[in-house]
């Protein structure tokens, strides 16, 4: 039966079973025999947030394996943090016979495998890990809430996602929420119960390095972004997309040019060909904006939050976005939306302002008010940088979250 299976795993996937496996012992980071667990996401994108919990779970005595889509970003992971990975394509959007084939892979692998604990996130990776893991009476379930994609969707794709988070929640032992407004927002659409849905201390998955993140001069990074000493900038960091709400980013930032046409605005990350991808109108209107630095990907974020003034987020929806995190490490002052998530990584007229999501003239006014006052963002960087190191530094999140699935395994956080 199951070389039935794998051949249709094959198959579907076009990829050959031999070929998915990727070790980190082979790159040189082998990590000591311990508890298996597996971690699973659908694309290497989300990588970027697992670097440092990774290494924090093999060094609380778990042997990890990530499961995620192929890609660059997860080779890295492997090498940077000493784990495992298995890597499994899996496509974001629905596609019923891919969809299936990845099942079939994710299961196979995890029969093979047999972790002693497995936790998934991400939609297509919560949905397919989850009900794989759930199947094969894995002992120990957890599906991570990072933020819930339906609430940008409407008619029967809405449906069918909240039909799936359901799913995904329903296979699982607890739902580990990314912030509390998630937690409140997933309980009121009925993914799980009360008794399931669970948030660490105040939230986030990876929380934030405060060292690395540290205000510090920006001289070199503005020359090299060509960006004249004593001209304000607006600063993004992120995927451009829809959902992230880019174009209101836009159509606000030509209204703080009336007021400051000396303004620049600094997009860090790139085009993502995701289902809310900009229209090509919406690229070449960054690409040809005279008052525009667009960077496209980076890996290393830390030295462009030094040169923003203010950080915009005008985003639909967020677990718990980790650019606010950053920037307020970094001493700036952080605009973003009332938005599921996005509310909880701002501390309103104190850490920074929050604005309608979808209102391109609120956030221009908030970002025109605080460009035109600079003591209060000095006030407001000093404030946010003092509360993230309080509650979000990366050691306090890294620490409840490895004795989260301390208790989890062995019943205790000290064993």
């Amino acid at each position: 039966m199951w070389d039935v299976l794998r051949a249709f795993y094959s198959r579907a996937t076009q990829v050959g079973w031999e070929e998915v496996e990727v070790s980190g012992a082979e790159a040189g980071t082998a990590q000591k025999r311990g508890v298996r667990m597996v971690v699973g996401v659908t694309s290497p994108q989300t990588c970027l947030v697992l670097s440092g919990r990774l290494r924090a779970l093999r060094e609380a005595g778990f042997e990890v394996t990530v499961v995620s889509s192929p890609g660059e970003l997860l080779q890295r992971t492997v090498e940077a943090d000493g784990v495992d990975a298995c890597s499994i394509p899996m496509r974001r959007g629905i596609a019923p016979v891919a969809d299936l084939g990845a099942f079939l892979g994710i299961l196979w692998f995890l029969l093979r495998r047999r972790p002693r604990i497995v936790e998934f996130s991400t939609p297509k990776a919560g949905l397919l890990g989850s009900v794989a893991a759930c199947c094969l009476c894995i002992p120990q379930r957890v599906y991570m809430l990072r933020g819930l994609k339906l609430e940008s969707a409407s008619g029967w794709k809405r449906r069918v996602l909240v039909g799936a988070e359901r799913m995904a929640a329903r296979c699982a032992h607890v739902v580990l929420c990314n912030s509390e407004s998630l937690r409140q927002e997933a309980l009121a659409l009925g993914v799980a119960p009360a008794r399931k849905l669970v948030v660490l201390g105040d939230g986030s998955s990876n929380g934030v390095d405060m060292e690395r993140f540290r205000p510090e001069g920006a001289s070199a990074m503005r020359a090299r972004l060509d960006l004249p000493d004593g001209e304000p900038v607006l600063g993004f960091v992120g995927r451009l997309t829809g959902d992230k709400g880019i174009p209101e980013l836009l159509d606000a930032f030509d209204l703080v040019l009336e007021r400051y046409p000396r303004c620049w605005l600094l997009l860090v990350g790139w085009f993502d060909a995701a289902e809310d991808e900009l229209s090509q109108e919406l690229q070449a209107r960054v690409a040809d904006h005279p008052r525009i630095r667009h960077t496209g990907f980076v890996a290393d974020t830390a030295g462009y939050y030094r040169v923003m003034d203010v950080l915009l987020l005008p985003t639909h929806r967020e677990g718990f976005p980790n650019v606010a995190l950053e920037a307020s490490a970094t001493g700036i002052p952080v605009i973003t939306t009332e938005a599921t998530g996005a509310r909880d990584a701002v501390l309103a007229e104190v850490t920074g302002l929050l604005v309608p999501p979808g209102y391109p003239e609120a956030l221009a006014e908030a970002a025109v008010g605080l460009l035109g006052d600079e003591a209060k963002r000095k006030r407001m960087g000093t404030a946010a940088r003092a509360w993230v190191g309080e509650r979000y530094s990366q050691e306090r999140v890294l620490r409840l979250t490895t004795e989260f699935y301390r208790r989890r395994v062995f019943g205790q956080a000290g064993v």
